[in-house]
C-alpha cells in the first residue's frame, strides 16, 4: 500500500513526513522523528506510558493513527522542557522522587500537564483520576501525586 502524506505540529515545529496507513503515532515519533519521550510499553493501551498530548488531550499514541493526526498539535515530554528551564512539573518530579526508574514518567508528565492545563488547582481526588491510565510499578504513585500537587502550586505553573 501506498505511503501517506502527514504534516502535524510535534512540540512547536512543524513537522512532514510520508506514513502508511496503518502507523501508529508511536511508531512515527519514535522511528520518524526521533522523539523518544513517549516509551513503548504493552502495545495495547493499558499502560499509558506511551500517553502525548493530540490538540491538548492526553492520547495513547500506541492506539493512535499517525494520520488521524494530520494538521493537528502533538506534545510530547521531550518539548515540555524551555531550554535548559524545566517545566515545573518535571522539577517537582525531580523534587519528589517522582521518577524513580523514569520509564513510566513521560506518561505521567503528560497526563498531569494536560490536567493543570484544563485545571490549575486540582484535588488529590482529580491527580489521581487523570494519572488513572498510566501504569506506575516502582513508586507507589504518592510521590507522583504529590509532585502533580506541588506544581500546582510552584510559581509558573500555569504554564502549558
Amino acid at each position: 500500500m501506498a505511503k501517506l502524506p502527514l504534516q502535524f505540529r510535534l512540540n512547536g515545529s512543524d513537522r512532514a513526513t510520508f506514513v502508511d496507513p496503518a502507523s501508529n503515532l508511536l511508531d512515527t515519533l519514535r522511528r520518524g522523528f526521533g522523539d523518544f519521550g513517549p516509551k513503548y510499553g504493552c502495545g495495547q493501551g493499558t499502560c499509558g506510558v506511551c500517553t502525548v498530548l493530540v490538540d491538548g488531550e492526553p492520547q495513547l499514541a500506541c492506539l493512535t493513527l499517525a494520520v488521524s493526526c494530520e494538521g493537528r498539535q502533538i506534545e510530547t515530554a521531550s518539548g515540555m522542557a524551555d531550554g535548559p528551564n524545566l517545566h515545573p512539573l518535571q522539577d517537582a518530579f525531580m523534587d519528589h522522587f517522582a521518577a524513580q526508574c523514569g520509564f513510566c514518567t513521560p506518561g505521567m508528565l503528560t497526563a498531569a500537564r494536560a490536567l493543570l492545563a484544563k485545571n490549575p488547582q486540582p484535588s488529590r481526588e482529580e491527580v489521581v483520576e487523570a494519572i488513572s491510565g498510566n501504569i506506575c510499578r516502582c513508586t507507589g504513585y504518592e510521590p507522583i501525586v504529590a509532585a502533580i500537587l506541588a506544581a500546582a502550586n510552584a510559581p509558573g505553573a500555569r504554564r502549558a
